[in-house]
Protein backbone atom coordinates (compact mmCIF):
# COMPACT_ATOMS: atom_id res chain seq x y z
CA UNK A 1 0.00 0.00 0.00
CA UNK A 2 1.14 3.38 -0.85
CA UNK A 3 0.29 6.25 1.12
CA UNK A 4 1.97 9.14 -0.47
CA UNK A 5 2.38 9.91 -4.26
CA UNK A 6 3.70 12.95 -6.65
CA UNK A 7 0.70 13.24 -9.10
CA UNK A 8 1.45 13.98 -12.60
CA UNK A 9 -0.14 17.36 -13.97
CA UNK A 10 -2.65 15.37 -16.35
CA UNK A 11 -3.86 13.15 -13.09
CA UNK A 12 -7.50 14.29 -12.27
CA UNK A 13 -6.95 13.33 -8.59
CA UNK A 14 -4.44 16.34 -7.93
CA UNK A 15 -6.85 18.50 -8.94
CA UNK A 16 -9.18 19.65 -5.69
CA UNK A 17 -12.08 19.41 -7.30
CA UNK A 18 -12.40 16.06 -9.38
CA UNK A 19 -10.38 14.44 -6.25
CA UNK A 20 -13.58 15.09 -4.23
CA UNK A 21 -15.97 14.40 -6.78
CA UNK A 22 -14.23 10.73 -7.69
CA UNK A 23 -13.13 9.64 -4.49
CA UNK A 24 -14.71 11.04 -1.42
CA UNK A 25 -16.56 8.57 -0.33
CA UNK A 26 -19.48 10.65 1.35
CA UNK A 27 -20.00 12.17 -1.57
CA UNK A 28 -19.86 9.67 -3.67
CA UNK A 29 -22.10 7.16 -1.43
CA UNK A 30 -24.69 10.14 -1.11
CA UNK A 31 -24.59 10.25 -4.71
CA UNK A 32 -25.40 7.00 -5.34
CA UNK A 33 -28.63 6.56 -2.68
CA UNK A 34 -29.57 9.90 -4.62
CA UNK A 35 -29.56 8.22 -8.13
CA UNK A 36 -30.68 4.95 -6.67
CA UNK A 37 -33.63 6.83 -5.03
CA UNK A 38 -34.43 8.44 -8.25
CA UNK A 39 -33.96 4.90 -9.94
CA UNK A 40 -36.70 3.09 -7.89
CA UNK A 41 -39.01 6.24 -7.41
CA UNK A 42 -39.14 6.30 -11.58
CA UNK A 43 -39.94 2.59 -11.16
CA UNK A 44 -42.48 2.75 -8.50
CA UNK A 45 -44.23 5.95 -10.11
CA UNK A 46 -44.45 4.28 -13.45
CA UNK A 47 -46.93 1.26 -11.60
CA UNK A 48 -48.53 3.89 -9.67
CA UNK A 49 -49.74 6.71 -12.42
CA UNK A 50 -49.96 4.26 -15.84
CA UNK A 51 -51.65 7.20 -17.07
CA UNK A 52 -49.93 9.66 -19.89
CA UNK A 53 -49.95 12.36 -17.36
CA UNK A 54 -47.36 10.80 -15.64
CA UNK A 55 -44.59 12.14 -17.64
CA UNK A 56 -41.89 11.47 -15.19
CA UNK A 57 -41.26 7.81 -15.09
CA UNK A 58 -40.30 8.59 -19.08
CA UNK A 59 -38.01 12.10 -18.22
CA UNK A 60 -35.96 9.44 -15.94
CA UNK A 61 -34.98 6.96 -18.33
CA UNK A 62 -35.47 8.32 -21.89
CA UNK A 63 -34.61 11.64 -21.01
CA UNK A 64 -31.67 11.56 -18.51
CA UNK A 65 -30.36 8.13 -18.08
CA UNK A 66 -29.67 7.17 -21.23
CA UNK A 67 -29.28 10.31 -24.42
CA UNK A 68 -28.44 12.89 -21.55
CA UNK A 69 -25.84 11.01 -19.38
CA UNK A 70 -24.63 7.51 -20.72
CA UNK A 71 -24.27 8.97 -24.70
CA UNK A 72 -22.25 11.81 -23.34
CA UNK A 73 -20.40 11.17 -20.87
CA UNK A 74 -19.13 7.90 -22.75
CA UNK A 75 -17.02 10.00 -25.23
CA UNK A 76 -15.16 12.34 -22.28
CA UNK A 77 -15.05 10.18 -19.36
CA UNK A 78 -15.19 6.83 -20.26
CA UNK A 79 -18.08 4.58 -18.65
CA UNK A 80 -18.28 6.42 -15.56
CA UNK A 81 -22.13 5.66 -16.11
CA UNK A 82 -21.37 2.22 -14.09
CA UNK A 83 -19.54 3.99 -11.56
CA UNK A 84 -23.09 5.47 -9.82
CA UNK A 85 -25.38 2.89 -11.94
CA UNK A 86 -27.74 1.63 -9.26
CA UNK A 87 -27.81 -2.05 -10.27
CA UNK A 88 -23.88 -1.62 -9.34
CA UNK A 89 -24.13 -0.25 -5.90
CA UNK A 90 -26.42 -2.39 -4.95
CA UNK A 91 -25.34 -4.79 -6.27
CA UNK A 92 -21.92 -5.04 -4.53
CA UNK A 93 -23.80 -5.16 -1.12
CA UNK A 94 -25.88 -8.07 -2.53
CA UNK A 95 -22.97 -9.80 -3.72
CA UNK A 96 -21.44 -9.96 -0.25
CA UNK A 97 -24.26 -11.77 1.53
CA UNK A 98 -24.33 -13.81 -1.52
CA UNK A 99 -23.98 -17.33 -2.39
CA UNK A 100 -20.30 -16.36 -4.21
CA UNK A 101 -20.73 -19.16 -6.74
CA UNK A 102 -18.61 -19.50 -9.67
CA UNK A 103 -20.61 -17.83 -13.08
CA UNK A 104 -21.02 -21.22 -15.22
CA UNK A 105 -19.25 -21.23 -18.36
CA UNK A 106 -22.02 -20.97 -20.61
CA UNK A 107 -23.42 -18.41 -18.83
CA UNK A 108 -19.89 -15.95 -19.41
CA UNK A 109 -21.37 -15.20 -23.06
CA UNK A 110 -20.92 -10.96 -23.46
CA UNK A 111 -23.35 -11.98 -26.28
CA UNK A 112 -26.04 -12.46 -24.11
CA UNK A 113 -25.46 -8.67 -22.58
CA UNK A 114 -25.38 -7.49 -26.25
CA UNK A 115 -28.39 -9.09 -27.57
CA UNK A 116 -30.26 -7.97 -24.83
CA UNK A 117 -29.50 -4.51 -25.88
CA UNK A 118 -29.60 -4.92 -29.60
CA UNK A 119 -33.02 -7.24 -29.54
CA UNK A 120 -34.62 -6.92 -26.42
CA UNK A 121 -34.17 -2.98 -26.44
CA UNK A 122 -34.01 -1.56 -29.49
CA UNK A 123 -35.58 -4.49 -31.40
CA UNK A 124 -38.72 -4.08 -29.79
CA UNK A 125 -38.30 0.03 -29.89
CA UNK A 126 -38.79 -0.58 -33.90
CA UNK A 127 -41.25 -3.71 -33.77
CA UNK A 128 -43.56 -2.57 -30.80
CA UNK A 129 -43.27 1.19 -30.33
CA UNK A 130 -46.24 1.70 -28.01
CA UNK A 131 -44.46 -0.93 -25.03
CA UNK A 132 -41.82 1.21 -24.26
CA UNK A 133 -43.65 4.81 -24.37
CA UNK A 134 -45.85 4.16 -21.51
CA UNK A 135 -44.72 4.69 -18.03
CA UNK A 136 -46.14 1.13 -17.62
CA UNK A 137 -44.18 -0.10 -20.11
CA UNK A 138 -40.70 1.28 -19.25
CA UNK A 139 -41.08 1.18 -15.68
CA UNK A 140 -41.64 -2.98 -16.12
CA UNK A 141 -38.83 -3.40 -18.25
CA UNK A 142 -36.36 -2.16 -15.67
CA UNK A 143 -38.19 -3.93 -13.30
CA UNK A 144 -37.47 -6.95 -14.74
CA UNK A 145 -33.93 -5.94 -15.50
CA UNK A 146 -33.32 -4.86 -11.76
CA UNK A 147 -34.79 -8.24 -10.66
CA UNK A 148 -32.42 -10.00 -12.44
CA UNK A 149 -29.13 -8.55 -11.86
CA UNK A 150 -29.95 -8.68 -8.24
CA UNK A 151 -30.70 -12.09 -8.32
CA UNK A 152 -27.36 -12.71 -10.73
CA UNK A 153 -25.46 -10.40 -7.81
CA UNK A 154 -27.01 -12.97 -5.37
CA UNK A 155 -25.85 -16.51 -7.26
CA UNK A 156 -22.41 -15.22 -8.56
CA UNK A 157 -19.07 -13.28 -7.04
CA UNK A 158 -17.28 -10.68 -8.90
CA UNK A 159 -20.24 -8.89 -10.28
CA UNK A 160 -20.74 -11.42 -13.26
CA UNK A 161 -23.73 -9.70 -14.15
CA UNK A 162 -21.63 -6.51 -14.62
CA UNK A 163 -19.29 -7.93 -16.86
CA UNK A 164 -21.98 -10.24 -19.04
CA UNK A 165 -25.33 -10.17 -18.61
CA UNK A 166 -26.10 -6.43 -18.24
CA UNK A 167 -27.43 -5.13 -21.11
CA UNK A 168 -25.35 -1.90 -21.80
CA UNK A 169 -22.24 -3.52 -19.77
CA UNK A 170 -20.00 -4.88 -22.75
CA UNK A 171 -21.20 -1.50 -24.49
CA UNK A 172 -19.71 0.74 -21.98
CA UNK A 173 -16.65 -1.20 -21.98
CA UNK A 174 -16.33 -0.88 -25.90
CA UNK A 175 -17.42 2.88 -26.01
CA UNK A 176 -14.96 3.89 -23.15
CA UNK A 177 -11.78 3.39 -25.56
CA UNK A 178 -12.81 6.08 -26.91
CA UNK A 179 -12.83 8.54 -24.13
CA UNK A 180 -10.13 11.04 -23.26
CA UNK A 181 -9.12 9.11 -19.62
CA UNK A 182 -7.42 6.49 -18.73
CA UNK A 183 -7.12 4.30 -14.97
CA UNK A 184 -4.26 3.14 -14.55
CA UNK A 185 -1.61 3.25 -11.88
CA UNK A 186 1.85 4.95 -10.86
CA UNK A 187 4.42 1.66 -12.13
CA UNK A 188 7.29 2.98 -10.20
CA UNK A 189 5.16 2.67 -7.13
CA UNK A 190 3.33 -0.78 -8.18
CA UNK A 191 6.79 -2.10 -8.71
CA UNK A 192 7.90 -2.61 -5.08
CA UNK A 193 3.75 -3.64 -3.72
CA UNK A 194 3.67 -6.80 -2.45
CA UNK A 195 0.06 -6.15 -0.69
CA UNK A 196 -1.96 -5.99 -3.68
CA UNK A 197 -4.48 -3.40 -2.31
CA UNK A 198 -5.91 -2.23 -5.17
CA UNK A 199 -6.86 -5.77 -6.30
CA UNK A 200 -7.94 -7.00 -3.35
CA UNK A 201 -10.51 -4.21 -2.98
CA UNK A 202 -12.16 -4.39 -6.07
CA UNK A 203 -15.45 -5.83 -6.23
CA UNK A 204 -14.85 -7.08 -9.46
CA UNK A 205 -12.01 -9.17 -8.99
CA UNK A 206 -9.50 -7.31 -11.43
CA UNK A 207 -5.74 -5.79 -11.03
CA UNK A 208 -5.58 -2.20 -11.54
CA UNK A 209 -2.06 -2.27 -11.05
CA UNK A 210 -1.91 -4.44 -14.67
CA UNK A 211 -4.09 -2.39 -16.10
CA UNK A 212 -0.94 -0.22 -17.87
CA UNK A 213 0.99 -3.51 -18.84
CA UNK A 214 -1.56 -4.68 -20.48
CA UNK A 215 -2.72 -1.38 -22.30
CA UNK A 216 -6.32 -2.65 -21.28
CA UNK A 217 -8.78 -1.43 -18.10
CA UNK A 218 -10.29 -4.91 -18.66
CA UNK A 219 -14.17 -4.21 -17.44
CA UNK A 220 -13.35 -1.67 -14.60
CA UNK A 221 -16.01 0.60 -14.16
CA UNK A 222 -14.59 3.34 -12.53
CA UNK A 223 -16.01 2.95 -9.47
CA UNK A 224 -13.34 4.28 -7.40
CA UNK A 225 -13.27 1.68 -4.79
CA UNK A 226 -9.35 0.81 -5.23
CA UNK A 227 -8.48 4.46 -4.96
CA UNK A 228 -9.06 4.41 -1.09
CA UNK A 229 -7.09 0.95 -0.68
CA UNK A 230 -3.54 2.63 -2.26
CA UNK A 231 -2.36 6.73 -3.67
CA UNK A 232 -0.81 4.82 -6.48
CA UNK A 233 -3.51 4.95 -9.15
CA UNK A 234 -4.46 7.35 -11.00
CA UNK A 235 -7.53 8.71 -13.04
CA UNK A 236 -5.85 10.63 -16.32
CA UNK A 237 -6.10 13.02 -18.96
CA UNK A 238 -4.75 11.49 -22.52
CA UNK A 239 -5.80 12.06 -25.81
CA UNK A 240 -9.22 10.99 -27.07
CA UNK A 241 -9.15 7.51 -28.53
CA UNK A 242 -5.80 6.71 -26.36
CA UNK A 243 -7.41 3.53 -25.55
CA UNK A 244 -8.41 1.71 -28.76
CA UNK A 245 -4.65 2.83 -30.63
CA UNK A 246 -2.99 0.79 -28.77
CA UNK A 247 -2.24 -3.23 -28.74
CA UNK A 248 -4.26 -5.32 -26.55
CA UNK A 249 -6.34 -8.41 -26.17
CA UNK A 250 -9.18 -8.03 -28.55
CA UNK A 251 -12.94 -8.81 -27.76
CA UNK A 252 -15.12 -10.14 -29.93
CA UNK A 253 -17.91 -8.78 -28.44
CA UNK A 254 -16.79 -5.73 -28.18
CA UNK A 255 -16.47 -5.41 -32.38
CA UNK A 256 -19.92 -6.26 -32.44
CA UNK A 257 -21.17 -4.13 -30.55
CA UNK A 258 -20.06 -1.23 -32.73
CA UNK A 259 -21.47 -3.04 -35.42
CA UNK A 260 -25.27 -4.06 -33.88
CA UNK A 261 -25.83 -1.07 -32.21
CA UNK A 262 -24.46 1.26 -35.25
CA UNK A 263 -27.02 -1.15 -37.37
CA UNK A 264 -29.86 -0.69 -34.75
CA UNK A 265 -29.70 3.03 -34.09
CA UNK A 266 -28.22 5.57 -36.43
CA UNK A 267 -28.87 3.28 -39.48
CA UNK A 268 -32.05 1.86 -38.84
CA UNK A 269 -33.58 5.60 -37.67
CA UNK A 270 -32.12 6.68 -41.29
CA UNK A 271 -34.05 4.60 -42.55
CA UNK A 272 -37.70 4.48 -40.32
CA UNK A 273 -37.65 7.80 -39.16
CA UNK A 274 -35.62 9.73 -41.69
CA UNK A 275 -36.02 7.67 -44.93
CA UNK A 276 -39.31 6.50 -44.21
CA UNK A 277 -40.98 9.52 -43.14
CA UNK A 278 -40.20 11.45 -46.56
CA UNK A 279 -42.75 11.61 -49.39
CA UNK A 280 -41.50 9.20 -51.16
CA UNK A 281 -41.00 7.02 -48.38
CA UNK A 282 -43.42 4.45 -49.68
CA UNK A 283 -40.97 3.28 -52.21
CA UNK A 284 -38.02 2.54 -49.91
CA UNK A 285 -37.64 -1.58 -49.74
CA UNK A 286 -38.33 -1.69 -46.22
CA UNK A 287 -41.81 0.18 -46.47
CA UNK A 288 -42.80 -2.55 -49.60
CA UNK A 289 -41.67 -5.40 -48.41
CA UNK A 290 -44.01 -4.56 -45.12
CA UNK A 291 -46.53 -4.06 -47.72
CA UNK A 292 -46.32 -7.40 -49.25
CA UNK A 293 -46.20 -9.50 -46.45
CA UNK A 294 -49.40 -7.77 -44.63
CA UNK A 295 -51.16 -8.80 -47.61
CA UNK A 296 -51.44 -12.21 -46.47
CA UNK A 297 -49.49 -12.08 -42.32
CA UNK A 298 -51.61 -9.89 -39.71
CA UNK A 299 -49.02 -8.38 -37.85
CA UNK A 300 -51.35 -7.15 -35.42
CA UNK A 301 -49.95 -4.63 -33.04
CA UNK A 302 -46.27 -4.72 -34.26
CA UNK A 303 -45.02 -2.14 -36.42
CA UNK A 304 -44.33 -3.84 -39.76
CA UNK A 305 -42.75 -1.44 -41.18
CA UNK A 306 -40.15 -0.82 -38.14
CA UNK A 307 -39.48 -4.84 -38.00
CA UNK A 308 -37.93 -4.17 -41.77
CA UNK A 309 -36.89 -1.16 -41.79
CA UNK A 310 -34.56 -2.61 -38.71
CA UNK A 311 -34.26 -6.27 -40.11
CA UNK A 312 -32.68 -4.55 -43.73
CA UNK A 313 -30.76 -1.74 -41.52
CA UNK A 314 -28.98 -5.53 -40.23
CA UNK A 315 -28.47 -7.15 -43.08
CA UNK A 316 -26.61 -4.27 -44.81
CA UNK A 317 -24.87 -3.20 -42.18
CA UNK A 318 -23.39 -6.34 -41.26
CA UNK A 319 -22.79 -7.53 -44.75
CA UNK A 320 -20.30 -4.07 -45.45
CA UNK A 321 -18.79 -5.31 -42.27
CA UNK A 322 -18.28 -9.10 -42.67
CA UNK A 323 -17.81 -8.38 -47.10
CA UNK A 324 -15.03 -5.30 -46.86
CA UNK A 325 -13.04 -7.35 -43.90
CA UNK A 326 -13.07 -10.88 -46.26
CA UNK A 327 -12.34 -9.11 -48.66
CA UNK A 328 -9.36 -6.81 -46.99
CA UNK A 329 -8.44 -10.64 -44.95
CA UNK A 330 -7.85 -12.01 -48.76
CA UNK A 331 -5.56 -8.64 -49.98
CA UNK A 332 -3.70 -8.96 -47.13
CA UNK A 333 -3.12 -12.84 -46.65
CA UNK A 334 -4.07 -12.71 -43.39
CA UNK A 335 -6.70 -14.98 -41.44
CA UNK A 336 -10.16 -13.21 -41.42
CA UNK A 337 -11.28 -13.88 -37.82
CA UNK A 338 -7.42 -11.66 -37.16
CA UNK A 339 -8.34 -8.50 -39.65
CA UNK A 340 -11.89 -8.26 -38.32
CA UNK A 341 -11.41 -8.35 -35.09
CA UNK A 342 -8.29 -6.27 -34.86
CA UNK A 343 -9.33 -3.43 -37.64
CA UNK A 344 -13.24 -3.85 -36.37
CA UNK A 345 -12.55 -1.09 -33.22
CA UNK A 346 -12.34 1.43 -36.54
CA UNK A 347 -16.16 1.43 -36.51
CA UNK A 348 -16.51 2.72 -32.74
CA UNK A 349 -16.46 6.49 -33.19
CA UNK A 350 -19.22 6.56 -35.81
CA UNK A 351 -22.43 5.69 -33.48
CA UNK A 352 -21.12 7.58 -30.50
CA UNK A 353 -20.96 10.97 -31.86
CA UNK A 354 -23.53 10.84 -34.37
CA UNK A 355 -25.69 9.82 -31.22
CA UNK A 356 -24.14 12.33 -29.14
CA UNK A 357 -25.26 14.84 -31.71
CA UNK A 358 -28.66 13.70 -31.96
CA UNK A 359 -28.63 13.84 -28.59
CA UNK A 360 -27.40 16.92 -27.76
CA UNK A 361 -29.91 18.22 -30.59
CA UNK A 362 -33.22 16.54 -29.30
CA UNK A 363 -32.54 18.13 -25.96
CA UNK A 364 -32.26 21.27 -26.80
CA UNK A 365 -35.44 21.07 -29.40
CA UNK A 366 -37.90 19.43 -26.80
CA UNK A 367 -35.97 16.59 -24.58
CA UNK A 368 -34.44 19.21 -22.28
CA UNK A 369 -37.92 21.13 -21.69
CA UNK A 370 -39.75 17.30 -21.07
CA UNK A 371 -37.13 16.50 -18.61
CA UNK A 372 -37.41 19.54 -16.35
CA UNK A 373 -41.44 19.15 -16.37
CA UNK A 374 -40.95 15.60 -15.94
CA UNK A 375 -38.66 15.84 -12.60
CA UNK A 376 -41.27 18.50 -11.58
CA UNK A 377 -44.42 16.68 -12.02
CA UNK A 378 -42.31 13.85 -9.99
CA UNK A 379 -42.14 16.06 -7.25
CA UNK A 380 -45.68 17.44 -7.41
CA UNK A 381 -45.29 20.47 -9.33
CA UNK A 382 -46.33 21.63 -12.79
CA UNK A 383 -43.57 23.35 -15.38
CA UNK A 384 -44.38 24.47 -18.63
CA UNK A 385 -40.95 24.57 -20.30
CA UNK A 386 -40.60 26.41 -24.09
CA UNK A 387 -37.54 24.15 -25.67
CA UNK A 388 -34.29 25.68 -25.65
CA UNK A 389 -34.34 25.76 -29.14
CA UNK A 390 -36.35 25.22 -32.33
CA UNK A 391 -35.79 22.49 -35.00
CA UNK A 392 -34.93 24.11 -38.15
CA UNK A 393 -32.64 26.89 -36.32
CA UNK A 394 -29.59 27.31 -38.26
CA UNK A 395 -27.58 26.91 -35.45
CA UNK A 396 -28.70 23.71 -34.85
CA UNK A 397 -26.99 22.68 -38.06
CA UNK A 398 -23.27 22.50 -36.09
CA UNK A 399 -24.47 19.18 -34.22
CA UNK A 400 -24.74 17.42 -37.96
CA UNK A 401 -20.76 18.04 -38.24
CA UNK A 402 -20.58 15.32 -35.18
CA UNK A 403 -21.47 12.62 -37.43
CA UNK A 404 -18.61 13.54 -40.18
CA UNK A 405 -16.30 14.31 -37.73
CA UNK A 406 -17.13 10.44 -36.44
CA UNK A 407 -16.49 9.38 -40.03
CA UNK A 408 -13.15 11.18 -40.31
CA UNK A 409 -11.86 9.63 -36.82
CA UNK A 410 -13.34 6.13 -38.08
CA UNK A 411 -10.71 6.65 -40.96
CA UNK A 412 -7.63 7.40 -38.62
CA UNK A 413 -8.45 4.62 -36.26
CA UNK A 414 -8.27 2.34 -39.09
CA UNK A 415 -5.54 3.74 -40.20
CA UNK A 416 -3.75 3.39 -36.72
CA UNK A 417 -4.56 -0.43 -36.06
CA UNK A 418 -3.66 -1.29 -39.53
CA UNK A 419 -0.23 -1.24 -38.13
CA UNK A 420 -0.99 -4.18 -35.64
CA UNK A 421 -1.03 -6.40 -39.06
CA UNK A 422 1.97 -7.78 -40.66
CA UNK A 423 1.95 -6.96 -44.40
CA UNK A 424 3.36 -4.93 -46.54
CA UNK A 425 2.22 -1.54 -47.34
CA UNK A 426 0.65 -2.12 -50.78
CA UNK A 427 -1.08 -4.73 -49.14
CA UNK A 428 -2.02 -2.50 -46.73
CA UNK A 429 -3.05 0.30 -48.84
CA UNK A 430 -5.34 -2.01 -51.26
CA UNK A 431 -6.96 -3.52 -48.06
CA UNK A 432 -7.56 -0.20 -46.53
CA UNK A 433 -11.10 0.61 -48.65
CA UNK A 434 -12.58 -2.50 -48.13
CA UNK A 435 -11.54 -2.69 -44.34
CA UNK A 436 -13.48 0.77 -44.37
CA UNK A 437 -16.53 -0.81 -46.46
CA UNK A 438 -19.06 0.02 -43.47
CA UNK A 439 -18.00 3.38 -42.81
CA UNK A 440 -18.88 4.44 -46.80
CA UNK A 441 -22.00 3.06 -45.78
CA UNK A 442 -22.51 5.08 -43.40
CA UNK A 443 -21.44 7.86 -45.15
CA UNK A 444 -23.88 6.75 -48.40
CA UNK A 445 -27.10 6.63 -46.19
CA UNK A 446 -26.44 9.81 -44.62
CA UNK A 447 -26.19 11.60 -48.32
CA UNK A 448 -28.79 10.00 -49.62
CA UNK A 449 -31.01 10.94 -46.91
CA UNK A 450 -30.14 14.50 -47.28
CA UNK A 451 -30.86 13.96 -51.15
CA UNK A 452 -34.06 12.85 -50.27
CA UNK A 453 -35.42 14.81 -47.84
CA UNK A 454 -34.15 18.00 -49.79
CA UNK A 455 -35.23 17.00 -53.11
CA UNK A 456 -38.70 15.40 -52.03
CA UNK A 457 -39.65 17.09 -48.12
CA UNK A 458 -40.71 15.03 -45.50
CA UNK A 459 -44.56 14.01 -44.54
CA UNK A 460 -46.10 16.64 -42.39
CA UNK A 461 -46.31 15.03 -38.71
CA UNK A 462 -48.90 15.19 -35.87
CA UNK A 463 -47.05 16.36 -32.80
CA UNK A 464 -50.03 16.41 -30.30
CA UNK A 465 -48.72 13.44 -28.87
CA UNK A 466 -45.48 14.41 -28.45
CA UNK A 467 -45.55 16.98 -25.73
CA UNK A 468 -48.11 16.65 -23.03
CA UNK A 469 -47.30 19.32 -20.56
CA UNK A 470 -49.11 21.64 -23.36
CA UNK A 471 -51.85 23.68 -21.46
CA UNK A 472 -50.92 26.63 -19.63
CA UNK A 473 -52.09 26.57 -15.95
CA UNK A 474 -53.97 28.90 -14.12
CA UNK A 475 -52.55 31.12 -11.71
CA UNK A 476 -49.18 30.47 -12.45
CA UNK A 477 -45.76 32.09 -11.91
CA UNK A 478 -44.35 32.95 -14.96
CA UNK A 479 -40.46 32.93 -14.86
CA UNK A 480 -38.61 34.06 -17.79
CA UNK A 481 -35.07 34.04 -18.95
CA UNK A 482 -33.43 34.28 -22.34
CA UNK A 483 -33.89 30.87 -23.31
CA UNK A 484 -36.73 29.89 -21.88
CA UNK A 485 -40.37 30.30 -20.87
CA UNK A 486 -41.51 28.45 -17.58
CA UNK A 487 -45.18 28.18 -15.64
CA UNK A 488 -44.86 27.17 -12.27
CA UNK A 489 -47.73 25.35 -10.10
CA UNK A 490 -48.56 23.13 -7.50
CA UNK A 491 -49.30 19.65 -9.63
CA UNK A 492 -52.90 19.19 -8.84
CA UNK A 493 -54.13 23.12 -8.88
CA UNK A 494 -56.11 22.86 -12.29
CA UNK A 495 -58.02 19.60 -10.71
CA UNK A 496 -58.74 21.54 -7.71
CA UNK A 497 -59.69 24.59 -9.75
CA UNK A 498 -62.29 22.50 -11.50
CA UNK A 499 -63.83 21.51 -8.68
CA UNK A 500 -64.16 24.42 -7.25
Amino acid sequence: MVEYIKRGKKDFFKNRFFNFIFRNEKFVFVLRVGVALLFFYAIFMGFYDTSKENIFTKAVFWGIFWPFFIVTSLPIFGRIFCGICPHGFLGKYISKIGLKKKMPKWLQNRFIGVMLLVLGWWGVYYIMPGVYRTPFGTAMLFLVMTIVAFVFYFLYRDMSYCKYICPIGTALRGFGKLSFTWFGSYNTACSECKTFDCAQSCPYGLSPFNFNKKQSMDDCTLCMECTHSCEALRFQFVKPGHAIYQKFKTLKAEVWVFILILAAIPVSMAFHHGLGRSNVGDEMIWVKTAAYFQTFIDFGSIDAVGLFAFLYAMFFSISAAVVGMWFASKILKKDFNTVFYTLGYAFAPIFILASMAHAWEFFLTGNGARIVEGLAWGFGLHVDVEPFAKRGDAWLSIFHLFRWVAVVWAFYILYRRFAFIDASKIRKILAYPFAALLIFFFIGINIYRAYIIDTYGRKPMHHGAMHQSNHAPHNKVIIKNETSLLYLQPRGTKQALAKG
